[in-house]
């Protein structure tokens, strides 16, 4: 498989790690330096593009995967306020796109867990939840996609919350969300649910890049060759 990487930070260069250990050839990465060679021609010599790259780039880059054919799997957050946009594109054009806030396996089966325990706590009053995440200080964003997805998921299956605030809050009907960020943390996640008597927890830990890398890579091999939209529910089933 021929894999074009737009984004080659820490994370492309980890997914090119892995790629290479697959079997698969990284014959295009785009950066800062050199976006002027993030064209139709040159996408069209790749079979799959992973984009790692950073909300400012990443909506212009699925585009451009679109209009080339070039299936996507896009692991940037931010471009979500655009998604009716962006799937009306995917069906408009016939093409294959795979998002996820998070491509790490044990995070995916984490969020299995996350959705399963909102649904038991649904009618427990008396406990609260809370989302702490901790993340290395070059991240941009806060909260971070895999916090949010945590927090939407137990909106979706929790009747006792709404909204969720990246703050300490006393609303009810929002979860908090509570982000720190500390140098060299890969990223660590854990969904608490308080009360008086007890307290119920979950967690994931990453110990480096690799789970990120290898799933964002396992998610290439899974659309290649397929059209529509997907996530890594997908990806888990098969």
């Amino acid at each position: 498989m021929k894999i074009a990487l737009l984004g080659y930070g820490k994370m492309g260069k980890a997914i090119e790690s892995i790629a290479i250990e697959r079997g698969h050839e990284v014959v295009l990465k785009i950066n800062s330096r050199n976006l002027e060679t993030l064209t139709i021609q040159n996408l069209k010599t790749a079979d799959v593009a992973i984009e790692f790259s950073t909300p400012d780039y990443v909506l212009s880059n699925i585009k451009i995967c679109l209009q080339a054919g070039t299936p996507i799997a896009v692991g940037t957050t931010g471009w979500h306020g655009n998604k009716t946009e962006v799937y009306s594109q995917v069906k408009k054009l016939n093409g294959s796109f795979l998002a996820a806030s998070n491509f790490s396996i044990g995070v995916n089966i984490f969020f299995e867990l996350n959705r399963r325990l909102a649904e038991l706590m649904s009618n427990q009053e008396s406990y609260t939840s809370e989302i702490q995440e901790i993340h290395h200080t070059e991240k941009i964003d806060s909260p971070s996609g895999t916090a949010i997805t945590l927090a939407e998921e137990i909106i979706n299956h929790n009747s006792t919350y709404s909204s969720w605030e990246n703050k300490a809050s006393t609303k009810k009907e929002a979860i908090e969300i509570i982000s720190y960020r500390e140098p060299d943390v890969p990223g660590t996640h854990e969904v608490t649910y308080s009360s008086n008597i007890d307290i119920i927890s979950i967690k994931h830990q990453a110990r480096n890049r690799k789970g990120f890398a290898l799933g964002a890579v396992l998610a290439a091999e899974y659309i290649q060759t397929k059209k529509g939209i997907f996530s890594m529910q997908d990806v888990l089933k098969n």
